[in-house]
């Protein structure tokens, strides 16, 4: 059986749906045969073993723990799913506090037990804090950390293949930039359908000014329609997604959306938000964005919203002030 590595991944919070879905397309996927699953609940996390063992893949060493120590230990690669779930009726930033906290204490475990970690994808929600707090108590470069943030961009794929009535494989580079959340800038000016520019359709018949303020509020809500639905998180959609951006920091293909990254140019700064990425086996890598005026309006807007919720955590004293990050983090 070829595997893409043969390095350790580690599974935070693998006793819930995006936790366990993870590590099922993990080895799906052939990442590893090295993959531990990780969670405080035992029960669950049993249950969930039982699941995938049942599966029968061939060649996975499995492990599985709930002692926080044997679960690091060695990890080169890690995925975390391991916050509280947004439940109805509750933004992302409704998390802030709690999951603030988890991501502090996932921060510091990656360095007591496993500082020579090689990436890290965080995803639970608000994300873009969240890793920013992971990598502030990690000690990590900012290269080595990442969050989910594509999912805004395939949701607006798909949103539009269904507006627009084509297939999603025809909308190409849709992108959403910013917060992970109700403030993101959601850009036309980077896609094509089916070869056009969407910016040369919003304002036609096919697609009226009106028509594409609904299709961005239905990005911008996608989280909230899918609990309305079925009760409950999404949890597919962001495991899969979150495992290909692992897979193309372990050396597989590299990652085609967005991607939640540290930023500190002089226009946004000491913050973690979607932008246009590389993420490969180098780690994550900035690149430029450049959209209209008013997207570049709406990213702004959007990074403030990002600076309003990093500064709520340093004054809950979870994160220093900004001038002492780097007492704590050498790297930032």
């Amino acid at each position: 059986m070829d595997f893409l590595s043969k390095d350790k991944l580690l599974i935070v919070g693998s006793a819930g749906m995006i936790g366990s879905n993870m590590a099922q397309t993990a080895m799906m996927m052939h990442l590893t045969p090295n993959i531990c699953i990780y969670d405080p609940y035992a029960p669950a996390l049993e249950g969930v073993a039982e699941e995938l063992l049942a599966c029968a893949f061939e060649g996975v060493n499995l492990s599985v723990t709930s002692d926080v120590k044997e679960a690091f230990t060695g990890a080169a690669y890690i995925v975390s799913s391991g916050g509280a779930a947004r439940k109805a009726g509750m933004t992302r930033e409704d998390l802030l506090k709690g999951n603030a906290l988890i991501a502090e204490q996932l921060g510091r475990n990656i360095r007591e037990y496993c500082p020579e970690v090689k990436h890290v994808v965080v995803i639970f929600n608000p994300a873009d804090i969240t890793g920013l707090i992971t990598l502030l108590y990690s000690g990590l470069k900012p290269s080595q950390v990442s969050t989910l943030a594509a999912l805004d961009s395939t949701r607006l794929r798909f949103e539009l293949a269904k507006q627009l009535n084509v297939s999603p494989d025809e909308v190409v580079n849709s992108r959403t930039y910013g917060g992970h959340g109700e403030q993101m800038a959601v850009f036309a000016s980077t896609t094509t359908v089916d070869g056009v520019r969407l910016t040369d359709i919003i304002g036609t018949e096919g697609l009226t000014e009106s028509d594409w303020e609904a299709v961005k509020q239905r990005v911008i809500q996608g989280g909230k329609h899918i609990i309305e639905l079925r009760g409950r998180s999404s949890f597919q959609s962001p495991a899969y997604l979150s495992i290909e951006m692992i897979a193309a920091a372990m050396g597989g293909a590299p990652f085609r959306w967005p991607v939640g990254t540290y930023v500190d140019n002089g226009k946004f700064n000491h913050i973690m938000m979607a932008m246009e990425t590389t993420l490969d086996i180098n780690g994550v890598h900035v690149q430029p964005v450049q959209g209209t005026p008013q997207e570049e309006a709406e990213l702004e807007q959007s990074y403030r919203h990002l600076c309003k919720l990093r500064d709520e955590v340093i004054a809950m004293g979870v994160i220093p002030p900004v001038d002492k990050w780097s007492e704590l983090n050498p790297n930032l």
